[in-house]
């Protein structure tokens, strides 16, 4: 564990240190992108903020209007090159603006999420030439709209068990395609519709560019009723030999599965972005309604009770930020350095997106339940209120919950990060085999006793640098016991998961403070290093509980009693946090400043 990354691939912080001066944060925004946060925020104080009422009646019209004057704005356009009617920004950028137009309604959010990445991404990253030209052009500027047509009512988190077909015409000048696809975001005012079909019994699914023409074979079922994000168009789609030229084959032949896989890795991490404005809102929602409300002749917010939300709910916040920019700058700089090396821009976004797709997968989970919890215990602080509809907490709850589901459910991302750790392992990019091994040695000859100075952040990073072991310890041990089969301990994976979430998110947070420390001075760091602890301590928590829960199911005897007594020797404080005197003072920031201040 003493090795110091020099150059960052995904996946490898669990066996490398990473250094705070290396990281991006959000106090790295430049003037440029202060300028279209303010933009952005302006926007959604004027336009979507107002209309809530319009939102929560299915005002689908409404929907898209702002869609055109977000286009006319140029938002639509921040992740397309210029060449293409974009602004061709910087990825940090894209997550910027993904972050600050997405938390005030879920309707919105999903049809920007949906038209700006899986409806334009694909053939932004995959098309040719003249297709980027004929197609992205107009979907940049919100000209056209784009949706994603990829599940069915069969095929959901197994993407390439559709059932669409596409049979090439007779005169072989185009296929015909016919199959049901469901849940189609902005199915009811998109112009452009990415499907995809299988070519006779090919192994992988095919993608098409298909306008949609509702006298060529497509007709769309009503609107779905939802949970939430009502006045996001859901609808499904139904295709009955619907004409498409071969020049409107989404790159190759069977290339279908791929381009979907890639397509979500962007989706997800936007995704996590989506839901850090959310939290920064309804955060300041339930501070303004604790510090007016009154009980007891006294202010809800001075209540104990209510301050361990409140403080819980901005470290969560704090920590959305720091693990989603982190993660959001090193896919730029990997993006970067192809470019530098003469790879085209599309092989770039492609590449770098995948080289931090584990990355990807935890924020996608993480973030999408700290939105969710946030919204919850704001539903808690306004009490009966907030169980009203007249109320902003019931909304924020119920457009929530979707982020859990879409772009591969909060389960199968879980899987997929320790599968795809475990894959970039035998691959021998990520080295796990070795710092596996000297863990298992350390735990035989004994774990020393820990030096810990008093250098701000030394015992925090040493309990992650002890967390990483915890992961490569019961991961080593599980592979080790189940060898192939591993893959079918679902139980066991998910909570290995739920580690690696945690080791990020909690390194995240410490370095991004540990960096402002160094450059602003520790004095005005005064809150972010208390929710910095304060993760801390819920992370080890939770990491126990995880550790023990899988620990627990496959180890017997010796080797049982070894892992438990390793577990609970790394996740050992020397000098432990006093946790409520951490959430008061944070809590009392929180009331003073009126709002999420960070």
């Amino acid at each position: 564990m003493e090795n110091i990354k020099t150059q960052t691939l995904g996946g490898d912080f669990v066996i490398k240190q990473t250094l705070a001066n290396t990281v991006f944060t959000p106090e790295d925004f430049s003037e440029e992108q202060l300028m279209m946060k303010e933009s952005v925020i302006e926007f959604v104080d004027r336009d979507i903020v107002p209309n809530r009422e319009r939102f929560e009646q299915k005002d689908f019209d409404l929907t898209k209007k702002l869609m055109s004057k977000a286009g006319d704005l140029g938002f639509l356009g921040v992740a397309v090159p210029e060449e293409y009617n974009g602004l061709g920004m910087p990825f940090t950028s894209t997550m910027l603006v993904c972050d600050y137009i997405s938390g005030a309604n879920g309707s919105f959010s999903t049809a920007f999420g949906a038209h700006t990445g899986i409806g334009t991404m694909p053939i932004t990253l995959y098309g040719n030439e003249k297709q980027k030209q004929k197609y992205v052009s107009k979907l940049a500027t919100g000209e056209w709209f784009g949706a994603y047509c990829l599940t069915e009512p069969g095929a959901g988190s197994d993407a390439n068990s559709g059932k669409t077909k596409a049979v090439l015409s007779e005169d072989g000048t185009h296929y015909k395609i016919t199959g049901q696809k469901m849940w189609i975001t902005n199915a009811g005012f998109a112009d452009i519709l990415i499907v995809f079909a299988r070519i006779e019994d090919d192994k992988n699914i095919t993608g098409f560019i298909v306008p949609k023409d509702l006298e060529n074979g497509i007709t769309l079922g009503d609107e779905e009723n939802k949970l939430g994000i009502k006045a996001s168009s859901t609808r499904q789609v139904f295709f009955n030999e619907t004409k498409v030229p071969l020049e409107n084959m989404l790159a190759g032949r069977g290339d279908g599965f791929k381009i979907g896989m890639n397509a979500l890795n962007v989706g997800r991490i936007k995704l996590a972005a989506a839901c850090i404005e959310a939290q920064r809102r309804i955060s300041t929602l339930a501070i303004q309604y604790a510090t007016e409300r009154v009980q007891f002749k006294t202010p809800i917010a001075e209540f104990g009770a209510i301050q361990y939300k409140l403080a819980n709910m901005a470290m969560e916040t704090y920590a959305s930020e720091s693990a989603s920019y982190r993660a959001a700058f090193d896919i730029e700089e990997k993006i970067n350095e192809l470019l530098e090396q003469g790879v085209s821009h599309q092989e770039a976004e492609l590449k770098g997106v995948e080289e931090f797709a584990i990355e990807c997968s935890i924020l996608k989970v993480s973030v999408s339940e700290k939105a969710q919890k946030c919204s919850d215990e704001g539903i808690q602080i306004f009490g009966g209120m907030g169980f009203s509809a007249d109320a902003p907490m019931e909304m924020a709850w119920r457009d929530a919950r979707i982020a859990r589901i879409y772009e591969g459910t909060n389960e199968i991302n879980r899987m997929l990060s320790i599968g795809m750790l475990l894959k970039k392992a035998f691959k021998g990019e990520v080295d796990l085999m070795n710092p596996a091994t000297a863990v298992g040695q350390e735990l035989m000859t004994g774990i020393p006793k820990a030096e810990i100075s008093n250098k701000l952040f030394a015992e925090e990073k040493y309990l992650i640098e002890n967390m990483k072991k915890v992961l490569l310890m019961i991961t080593g041990a599980a592979v080790q016991k189940f060898g192939p089969k591993f893959e079918k301990e679902q139980q066991i994976i998910l909570a290995l998961s739920d580690i690696l979430i945690e080791i990020y998110m909690a390194e995240s947070t410490i370095l991004r403070t540990e960096k402002n420390c160094d450059r602003f001075g520790a004095d005005s760091q005064k809150n972010q290093i208390e929710m910095s602890q304060l993760y801390l301590f819920n992370a080890i928590e939770n990491i126990n509980r995880s550790g023990k829960e899988a620990i627990v199911s496959f180890a017997e005897g010796v080797h049982l009693k070894g892992m438990l007594s390793g577990m609970k020797q790394y996740s050992k404080y020397t000098n432990y946090p006093n946790i409520v005197g951490l959430r008061r003072s944070i809590a009392s920031t929180l009331i003073e400043e009126n709002k999420y201040p960070f």
